[in-house]
Order: C-alpha cells, then sequence, then structure tokens
C-alpha cells in the first residue's frame, strides 16, 4: 500500500512540477512578446533619427524631421502595438481568412475575394498623388522594420496570438492600406443589405404594412439646409403628435453612426470655437482606434488613427479640428442581372448580351480541401453570393445579383483625401481635401478658432429621374434608366458654413429634402438623437469644454420617453390597485416605476431595463407572426414602427391582431401580454425584486476580441466587460442587437470622443474605448477603457514640452547609412 501511496505522491508531484513548468513558459513568452518602449533601433528607409515618445497611457508622439519619417515612425508604432488586428484586418480585405481559421470563415473570404478589394486597392495605388504614395510607403516601411526586428528576436513573435496561429506574416504594402480603407468602407455601408431586405420583406407583405414596417425618414425640418443643420425642438415630433412626422427612423440595419457639434466664438464661453465628436462603430478589444501624435511639415496633429492606415479621420492640429459622422449617402444598388438561356457565361445588357469578366480563384482552407470560386463582374459590378444579404430569397430564376458601389470605381483617391486633411491648415483647404475621398461617404466637419464648415463628402452615383425602384430595391441591370448616370459634382453636395445660428451639429440625420433623385438617401442613421442635442445646445447659450463632455455622455432617449408614455397610457389607473397575483403585482410595480421616468438610460436604475424588455416583446408579439423566418432581421425594436402601431397612424394597428388565432387581438392585449412576458424573463434573469434590477447589468459594453472572444479558455483574459448607461437612441450611445442570449449587450457605440477647445488647445481631450496595445498581458490593454466607461477623458498635446516630462518610455529610430 505504501508503494502504491508512493508512486501516486510522484505521479502527482511530477504533474505539478509539468503545470508549474507550463505556467512559467506561458509567462515568459507573454511577457517576452510585450513591446519595450524604451529602445533604439537602427532602420532602413529614414532620411534622420525619429523619436516615438510614449506617454502615460502609451500614446505615441511621433517626431521627424519630414513627413516621410514620421509616418514611417506611425506605421513602426502600430505594428508595436497592434500587429495582429492589422493582419487580420489586411488578411479578410484579401479573402484570405480561411487560410488561418478554416472553413467557418469561407463564406467571408467568398465575399470579400468577389468584390476584389484588394486587387482595386493595387490598381488605386498608382491613382494616387506622388506625395500620397511617398507617405503610403513611408508607413508600410515603418511596419516592415518592426516585423524585421521581430523576425530577428528569438522569443517576441509580434503579439501573442502568434504563438497560437503560426503562419507566415508577409510584408507590408502601401495597396494592404488601401485595401483596408476598403473595407472599412464595405462595413459602414448599409444600403445594399436594405434593399434587400426590403425586397423580401415586400414579398410578405402588403404595401401599407411595409410602409409601417420599413417608414419613410421624416420630412426635412428645416429646408434651409445653410442656415442650420439642427432642429428647432418646438417643430420636433417627439411623439406627443401623430403624423408622418414621427421623430425618429432606425433604419433596418445600421452600419456607422456617430456625433459632432461645434459652437461659434459667440457661443463659447471663452470666445474661440469648441469642437466635439465621437465616431460610433462595432466594438471590439482592442479598439479600432489608437491615440497618436505626429509631428507634420505643417505643425503637429493628434487624435484617432486606424491601425493598417497611415490616416488620422478625426483629430486636430495647431490649426484646425476635423470630425466626421456616417453620411448614409445611397452609394450601393442591388441589380438583377439577366443571364441568357442559351449561355450561362453572357448576361443582358441595354446592347444585348455581353460576357461576363470572369477569373478562378482558390481559398486555401486550413485543415480542409481548397476551395474554388468562379468570379463574375458585369458592367454594374461584381456578381455577389446568393447567400449574402439573403439575396436567394428574391433573385429570380436564370438571375444573379450584382452590386454597384462607389468603392469599386478604378480611380479610389480616397486615402489621399485623409492625407491631404491632416495637412491642411486652413477650412478652405480641408474641405478642398474632401474632395478626393470617393468612399466611404461621411459628413466632414471642419472648424478653425473662428470658423466651422460641414461638407458632404464622398461620390453621390447620379441616378436617372424614371429608375424604376429609385435605388430602394434591387432592379433589372439591362434596362438603362437603372443604371448610374454618373456621379454628382461635389460642388452640387450639401455644404454648410458658419450658420447664423452659432451651432453647427450632425449625429447621422437627414440633410436635404429634396425629391428622388436629389434625395441624397432613403436611410438615415438618426433623428432623434438630433433632437436631443438641440436641445441641450440650447439649454445653454454659452458653452464650454465641460460643457460639451457632459453633452457627449447624455443618456436621455427621446423614444424612451414617447413610447413608454404611449405603452402605459391605457394601465396608469388599473396600476394602482393591490392584486393578490404576484404576476400582476409585478406588472402594476413596473408600470409605476415608468410612469414617474423621465427616459434617462442610466445603468443604475430598472426602468431602462424595464422600457428595454418590453420593448423588445411588443416587437416580437407585433410582427412575428406576419414575416415568419423573416422576423430575426426585424427582431431589433424599431420606434417609429412601434409610434406607428400604437397611434394607428394610417391604420397601422391592424398589426395588433395575431394572424395565427381567430379572435382579434387588441393593441392594449398586446402590450399587456408583452410586457408580463418581459417582467417574467427579467425575474428569471434578474431576480424577483424588481427594486434590484439594473439596465448596467444588462447593458454591458461588449469589447470582444475579434478570434478569440469565443473561446472559452481564452475569453476572460481577451474580452472586456463594462457596465453602461445610454442606449440605441441617445447621444451617448450604446446600440444593441437583440440577441437572443444578451438581447441589451452594447455591441456599438463611441469608441473615439474627443473635445477641443480653441481657447486652450493643449487641454484638448480624448479617450478611446479600451487601451493603446493590442497585447492582453499589457497593462495597456484597457487602462483607457476605465476612463472611458466612467465618462472620462485624457488631456493630450502638441507642445513637445508637455510630453517629454512625463514620458513613461522613448524609442529612438536611427537611419541605416
Amino acid at each position: 500500500m505504501l508503494t502504491v501511496f508512493k508512486w501516486v505522491f510522484r505521479g502527482f508531484l511530477a504533474l505539478l512540477i509539468v503545470c508549474v513548468l507550463t505556467i512559467a513558459v506561458i509567462f515568459f513568452l507573454l511577457n517576452s512578446s510585450l513591446p519595450d518602449y524604451s529602445a533604439t533601433h537602427r532602420v532602413k528607409g529614414l532620411s534622420a533619427p525619429v523619436q516615438i515618445v510614449r506617454g502615460e497611457h502609451a500614446v505615441p508622439h511621433i517626431f521627424g524631421e519630414t513627413d516621410h519619417d514620421s509616418f514611417f515612425g506611425l506605421g513602426f508604432a502600430h505594428a508595436q502595438d497592434r500587429l495582429w488586428q492589422m493582419v487580420i484586418l489586411r488578411r479578410a480585405s484579401q479573402g484570405r481568412l480561411s487560410e488561418i481559421f478554416g472553413e467557418r470563415t469561407v463564406p467571408t473570404d467568398r465575399l470579400l475575394r468577389r468584390l476584389d478589394l484588394h486587387g482595386l486597392s493595387v490598381a488605386s495605388y498608382d491613382r494616387l498623388s506622388e506625395s500620397g504614395r511617398d507617405l503610403l510607403q513611408a508607413y508600410a516601411d515603418g511596419i516592415n522594420a518592426w516585423l524585421e526586428i521581430v523576425d530577428r528576436s528569438v522569443f517576441n513573435p509580434g503579439a501573442p496570438e502568434f504563438l497560437l496561429f503560426d503562419f507566415e506574416i508577409r510584408p507590408w504594402q502601401p495597396s494592404d492600406s488601401l485595401a483596408i480603407m476598403k473595407l472599412q468602407a464595405f462595413e459602414l455601408s448599409v444600403h445594399a443589405q436594405n434593399e434587400a431586405l426590403r425586397a423580401r420583406a415586400a414579398a410578405r407583405l402588403t404595401a401599407e404594412q411595409l410602409a409601417d414596417l420599413m417608414p419613410d425618414a421624416p420630412r426635412m425640418i428645416l429646408p434651409d439646409l445653410t442656415e442650420l443643420t439642427l432642429p428647432d425642438p418646438a417643430a420636433v415630433t417627439s411623439g406627443r403628435d401623430a403624423g408622418a412626422e414621427a421623430a425618429w427612423l432606425t433604419p433596418a440595419r445600421q452600419g456607422g453612426a456617430s456625433n459632432v457639434w461645434v459652437a461659434s466664438p459667440d457661443r463659447a464661453a471663452a470666445r474661440k470655437t469648441l469642437f466635439a465628436n465621437d465616431p460610433h462603430l462595432g466594438f471590439s478589444a482592442p479598439s479600432i482606434w489608437m491615440l497618436a501624435r505626429l509631428e507634420l511639415s505643417t505643425g503637429g496633429v493628434i487624435g484617432g488613427t486606424i491601425p493598417g492606415m497611415p490616416a488620422m479621420p478625426v483629430g486636430r492640429s495647431a490649426h484646425l479640428a476635423w470630425g466626421v459622422t456616417s453620411s448614409y449617402l445611397d452609394d450601393q444598388d442591388l441589380y438583377f442581372e439577366q443571364l441568357d438561356p442559351d449561355d450561362g457565361s453572357r448576361y443582358l445588357t441595354p446592347f444585348g448580351f455581353r460576357e461576363f469578366r470572369t477569373m478562378s480563384e482558390v481559398i486555401n482552407v486550413k485543415d480542409g480541401p481548397p476551395v474554388n470560386i468562379d468570379l463574375a463582374w458585369t458592367e454594374n459590378g461584381p456578381v455577389l453570393p446568393a447567400e449574402y444579404f439573403g439575396i436567394e430569397d428574391i433573385v429570380p430564376e436564370d438571375h444573379v445579383v450584382s452590386l454597384a458601389w462607389t468603392a469599386l470605381g478604378p480611380e479610389d483617391t480616397s486615402m489621399d483625401s485623409v492625407l491631404n486633411l491632416m495637412r491642411s491648415t486652413t477650412i478652405d483647404e480641408a474641405l478642398d481635401a474632401g474632395s478626393l475621398l470617393k468612399a466611404p461617404s461621411l459628413n466632414l466637419v471642419v472648424a478653425d478658432g473662428e470658423g466651422m464648415a460641414m461638407q458632404l463628402a464622398g461620390v453621390a452615383p447620379r441616378r436617372h429621374l424614371f429608375h424604376e425602384t429609385r435605388g430602394r430595391r434591387p432592379s433589372p441591370g439591362w434596362k438603362f434608366r437603372n443604371r448610374w448616370q454618373g456621379e454628382l459634382d461635389y460642388s452640387q453636395l450639401p455644404r454648410v458654413g458658419n450658420p447664423a445660428s452659432g451651432w453647427l451639429a450632425n449625429t447621422n440625420n437627414r440633410l436635404v429634402d429634396q425629391p428622388f433623385p436629389e434625395h441624397v438617401s432613403h436611410y438615415w442613421g438618426d433623428t432623434q438623437r438630433i433632437a436631443r442635442l438641440a436641445e441641450l445646445l440650447r439649454a445653454g447659450e454659452i458653452h464650454s469644454k465641460e460643457s460639451f463632455q457632459t453633452i457627449q455622455l447624455d443618456t436621455i432617449s427621446y423614444p424612451a420617453r414617447t413610447l413608454t408614455a404611449l405603452l402605459t397610457v391605457d394601465l396608469w389607473h388599473s396600476a394602482g390597485a393591490p392584486s393578490d397575483d404576484p404576476a400582476v403585482e409585478l406588472r402594476n410595480r413596473a408600470i409605476n416605476l415608468l410612469r414617474n421616468w423621465n427616459g434617462d438610460m442610466d445603468e443604475h436604475l430598472p426602468e431602462p431595463l424595464i422600457y428595454s424588455a418590453w420593448i423588445l416583446a411588443v416587437q416580437k408579439h407585433l410582427v412575428q407572426d406576419d414575416l415568419g423566418d423573416l422576423f430575426e432581421e426585424f427582431r431589433q425594436p424599431d420606434p417609429v414602427f412601434l409610434e406607428r402601431v400604437y397611434r394607428d397612424f394610417d391604420g397601422a394597428s391592424r398589426w395588433c391582431d395575431v394572424l395565427q388565432s381567430t379572435p382579434v387581438e387588441t393593441c392594449l392585449e398586446i402590450k399587456v401580454l408583452a410586457l408580463d412576458e418581459a417582467l417574467a424573463n427579467l425575474k428569471n434573469r434578474y431576480g424577483g425584486d424588481i427594486g434590484d434590477w439594473r439596465w448596467g447589468d444588462a447593458h454591458l459594453a461588449m469589447h470582444d476580441h475579434q478570434i478569440l472572444g469565443g473561446n472559452w479558455l481564452f475569453s476572460w483574459l481577451v474580452n472586456l466587460r463594462q457596465s453602461t448607461s445610454g442606449g440605441e437612441f441617445t447621444i451617448n450611445r450604446g446600440a444593441s442587437e437583440a440577441s437572443e442570449e444578451l438581447p441589451f449587450a452594447s455591441t456599438h457605440g463611441a469608441g473615439y470622443r474627443g473635445v477641443y477647445d480653441f481657447s486652450d488647445p493643449d487641454s484638448s481631450a480624448f479617450v478611446i474605448s479600451t487601451g493603446q496595445s493590442g497585447h492582453p498581458w499589457s497593462r495597456h490593454y484597457d487602462d483607457l477603457g476605465a476612463l472611458w466607461r466612467n465618462g472620462e477623458y485624457i488631456v493630450m498635446s502638441l507642445d513637445p514640452d508637455d510630453i517629454h516630462p512625463s514620458a513613461t518610455g522613448t524609442i529612438i529610430l536611427e537611419p541605416v547609412p
């Protein structure tokens, strides 16, 4: 018996030693892969030494003697902190993810190969200015300098993820950055998917139902765009008046979003322009944003960069501040292409049948057989896979669907646009830089200490007046009138300069009130945040940097105020009567809480959670029976639709009747049923005491690692979770996906916030939603995220004397002779 015990003990001891050694090796490798922020490297491609000074939060301040050298330093800094993120973005744009991740990414690769973002980027490189090509090459050389250092290192793989996924990292090419920019443009575009969804819904609904479920945007409140981009709060129907001018629009699909606003010197306490911007994109860990400061020949610039691109689309210089919002310009169209019944390699055009432009490619798949795909292009654009956007539900037999998109043009100078913007010293120069932007289309807002302007930038397709679907649904691609008729001139696009009101603002709201084809878009990203923003700006005639920061963090929801009133109006009286039924008593308590609620989506309150669960359940009970399996596309509550139903606008209360039941249900019955169901679900998840429920417990900001975030072994290390306030329709926006598992989780919002005060530019405030580093073992992986979650900022200055004394590390890049 003693012998057995000895062997068991020895086995346990051996296992313990192996575990300890394994953990020690893991710790060693993780620490070895952390970048050293204090080092000197001799590198090729520089004309003079470059300093990369890291501040307290690892923000790189890059000092080069030429623009070329500074962009080299930016590429080096990006690669040091975000190499894995950059490599994955590059592979995504090339359609080469499956080489690493296997079959699960084949559908993504199939789509992106068909779009040919990489091939178009290679062709576009030669269309850039000589200066643009030089800076792109310098940026690529900086990345490759870091790759050479990593390659020479014994233990540093460049990022910890490379310890798990072993593949060759090819040298960075300038066209790689262009392809990533196109990838970002695709993620911001919503119109193709909206066209397909509208067509799919139209096949199941009447015209009246479609108008309810996918309503038009409210008409422009102020017809004269030259005067003001803010609606008068008195003219906004925040749900108190029925009619077509309902106060909100939620597109069926949301791409990018954002807020930007500017106050003139007359509206600023210190008599210099104030500027605030917070672009909204999908959350991830690390964030898509990385803060940086560069010294250029025109002076320093500081703000948000996107690793993989030598661009600072949001930020400021000593001369200007600039920011962007997604414009929702209709820059995509889907086309039905009729195949030749005698020859499937040809399709119909206005001039007869023509051959597809085709090529074959192979997608290599890890641990699986390669996938051969045949790519086809028409005169309108590439042919899309039938499973994408649900196209298989709408495409007629013997037809395929192609995509026309402005980013697929042969001359894409969008990178020149951003590079010129960074080096602009006047508002006019910045607006001129906007003329080079092709895609994504953005509202470009610029200001100096005295003035401001906003310009819609990006290619606007010119459509025929008699276009059959007006670009709202896929149209026959062989008819001339459905095809694009060129593009609008930059001078024809909306522009606002120095409005008399002293305010300039955009929250993805409608820009113009022109009929088709001067409409700009059928879909808009917002008509409710702008109303709240107008209220807050006008609440104080004079503002400061601090008041702008307060506005940026505002969590009042106009839709919550209105829909709560609409849904509870018939229930307030009964809620005062006691009941022996626990479900009724819970309902009564919820109604009484909502009765006194002001629509503040505060993370510490139960009311936002009750309201959100209620409208989610109402949406389901109204539309699921009509849409069947298409319901998943409309699971997210739409306040415009709900308001139309509960105001019975144009007979929209028809949705309350459940088609599969014999009785005719009323809207009152549906909302009571939905409330009881919502409360029961909340009780099961958060306990029986409604007073203990908290919105923030459900509205967690989901900063997930894009690759390892779904792996149980690594998710605890790489994913970041933060209890947050706000919601889909608040200025401090946190949009949800309404999934079954996490219906209220925040997945899309302001990953970057910036507030700039021209009276004291070097006190300008910045923050991003995670940290600078992409290394989960680094203290800079989430240090800025804690500030972001608490509504705090860091101050970043262009004055070199401000950063050197507090530097936590300095890298010197010396040129090789």
